[in-house]
């Protein structure tokens, strides 16, 4: 199993991690030790503990909103997938109806030219 080096708040873990995420694995130690050193310039020094629990805190809270925002997305996009197949139901019966006028309407020309070119009188080829 691969393992990694990383530096949080100049203290250095080996740590872990599967096949491959090694650069991942990286990349989040950088970002909560960047996240500490802001927490760091804006409170000063308030202890390491306290400092990776209000980064920690901090990250989960903006883990907490995303995932209510993907909520709200999902639950707008399954709203929308509802209405597009309505929309597509209705769409289809109408065409469904016109298609139905149509023909009918066709019958009648037919029915209706049957008539005049059977007609005493009709107008055939004159």
């Amino acid at each position: 199993m691969p393992q990694v080096t990383v530096t949080i708040a100049g203290k250095t873990y080996r740590m872990a991690c599967g096949e491959g995420e090694e650069h991942h694995l990286e990349g989040l130690a950088a970002s909560f030790d960047a996240r500490i050193g802001d927490m760091r310039k804006a409170f000063g020094e308030i202890g390491d503990m306290r400092l990776h629990v209000m980064a920690a805190l901090t990250l989960a809270d903006e883990l907490a909103e995303t995932k209510r925002r993907m909520e709200a997305m999902e639950r707008e996009t399954a709203a929308l997938r509802e209405s597009s197949d309505a929309g597509t139901a209705e769409r289809e019966g109408a065409e469904a109806r016109l298609a139905e006028t149509v023909q009918r309407t066709a019958e009648r020309i037919e029915r209706l030219a049957k008539r005049l070119g059977s007609a005493p009188g009709g107008a055939q080829g004159n």
